[in-house]
């Protein structure tokens, strides 16, 4: 009741971007429903090359770099699927929030 008291006293303009924002997000998550296999490739790449990097910088070592590139080849699976599923609840907002920053003036 308290919410919908708030909503009715803002302007026209306000109420717009509200209720725009609620239809992107839903826009963005049905985009990841459906481009699932798109988004997981997206983040294999990602993983591919920060992996490498991260291993490159934080361990000098050949023997200790070659032996870590392996783990983290071999961990890739996990990683995809935990990312997926914890971007899928945190994405659509995030997304949303930067395209509205990107249109503000």
């Amino acid at each position: 009741m308290d919410k919908d008291k708030y909503i009715s006293k803002l302007s026209k303009a306000e109420q717009l971007e509200i209720e725009q924002k609620k239809n992107v997000i839903l826009l963005v998550e049905n985009l990841m429903e459906r481009e699932e296999i798109t988004i997981k490739m997206i983040i294999d790449c990602l993983y591919d090359v920060g992996s490498v990097n991260f291993v490159d910088k934080k361990f000098r070592l050949p023997s200790a770099n070659k032996i870590l590139k392996v783990i983290a080849r071999l961990s890739k699976p996990s990683f995809r699927t935990i990312a997926f599923y914890w971007g899928k609840k945190i994405a659509p907002e995030l997304i949303t929030d930067w395209l509205l920053q990107k249109i503000k003036f």
